[in-house]
């Protein structure tokens, strides 16, 4: 029993990237004259595509920036990530347990398929979840838009009222509530916005190990 479909976020769910993707975006937005920590960079940016956080930093800095600056960021980013990236503690026997019970996952995300597979690569999950990647490359709107979740549901061939999201993120927690779909947010990370992500409806868990007996709870 339990949910028929588990839909994983990728960064700062299952590979532990956000603490260097953020500390990158924060030198980078100095480097523009709008001075900004890895935290608020978290907070201001987290879980939304490149293009959409493009969007943004243009408002803060008042000036538009090149065609390419996502593709400048993705190239910094994958520099960082080739030093290598830890899958999230915990994931790996969730996804054991997952796996145990015959229950399907896959992976929703706001990152490309070049960055999943480098994230996912260099941390040893690739494997396990090759084939059941879904990208907001494309969809047409990114989180907080529900389009990689609903694209997930159809493609693995669910309802998305029989999915559950696990997800990070305030944009991710509120794409998953607009699909129409239950999700928890993993806030091991300190610095995250407990009380938005509750809010906008998410079921809150601080440790991996927990997420099994969520999932389970109601079977």
């Amino acid at each position: 029993m339990g949910p028929s479909l588990v839909i994983f976020d990728c960064d700062g769910v299952l590979v532990d990237t956000e603490r260097v993707t953020n500390a990158n975006m924060a030198e980078i937005v100095t480097e523009l004259g709008h001075p900004m920590t890895g935290p608020e960079c978290q907070r201001t940016f987290m879980g939304r595509t490149l293009e959409n956080v493009q969007e943004l930093i243009e408002e803060l800095i008042g000036r538009h920036l090149p065609a390419d600056w996502p593709e400048q960021v993705r190239r910094r980013d994958f520099e960082s990530f080739q030093k290598g990236v830890d899958a999230i503690p915990g994931v790996a026997a969730v996804l054991d347990d997952l796996d145990s019970c015959q229950m399907p996952y896959c992976v929703g995300s706001s990152g490309k398929y070049s960055k999943m597979r480098t994230t996912l690569g260099s941390s040893g999950l690739l494997g396990r979840l090759e084939g059941r990647l879904f990208s907001a490359e494309d969809c047409t709107r990114g989180k907080p838009a529900p389009d990689v979740f609903l694209l997930a549901a159809d493609k693995m061939g669910f309802d998305p009222k029989d999915c559950v999201v696990i997800e990070d993120s305030l944009p991710g927690v509120q794409a998953a509530v607009a699909a129409g779909m239950a999700v928890y947010a993993y806030v091991e990370d300190p610095s995250c916005d407990r009380k938005a992500l509750l809010e906008a409806g998410a079921v809150l868990f601080e440790r991996m190990s927990d997420l099994p007996e969520l999932l389970f709870a109601n079977s």
